[in-house]
């Protein structure tokens, strides 16, 4: 069976038909192809397909596309740009907080959230909040360097 679904997907508006059972990463990586969010274990375990809905980080490989009729996705294609990168992938690069790049655009959506939801953020609270998220090749040091430095410029 297949579905219409209407949503905004990093500020435009979009209607995607898929089946009904497409999740909401399916629908972003195949329809939309926005292949900046990845697909780690498909069990909500890894972080890395991390999005924001409704300006709340998600785990989009357990959410169906059809849940999202009508919200606002923000993926990591939607976050900046080239020219204007977010704070957040600025800091990651400046405090080389990535290494292969698989988790980091999960981790970079997570920490963004992290950083709007938490009124003072220190090492405990970036490590606690970003548990959801693996990441096999950094060891975190950097991406929690990252994570402080970006939570600076963001509320400044």
């Amino acid at each position: 069976m297949s579905i219409s679904v209407q949503l905004n997907v990093n500020g435009k508006p979009v209607t995607v038909e898929c089946p009904a059972n497409t999740t909401l990463v399916e629908l972003i990586r195949e329809r939309l192809e926005l292949t900046g969010t990845h697909v780690g274990c498909d069990t909500s375990q890894c972080g890395a397909c991390t999005v924001h809905l409704d300006g709340r980080a998600v785990k989009a490989c357990t959410i169906l596309a059809a849940q999202c009729e009508g919200t606002e996705v923000t993926t990591i294609e939607g976050l900046g740009s080239t020219d204007n990168l977010h704070p957040m992938q600025e800091a990651f690069r400046e405090c080389h907080g990535l290494q292969c790049g698989f988790c980091t655009p999960g981790m970079i959506m997570s920490a963004v959230d992290l950083v709007h939801r938490e009124p003072s953020i220190n090492e405990q609270i970036i490590r606690e909040g970003l548990e959801g998220n693996i990441c096999r090749c950094t060891g975190y040091h950097n991406i929690v360097l990252a994570v402080e430095t970006a939570a600076k410029k963001m509320r400044n």
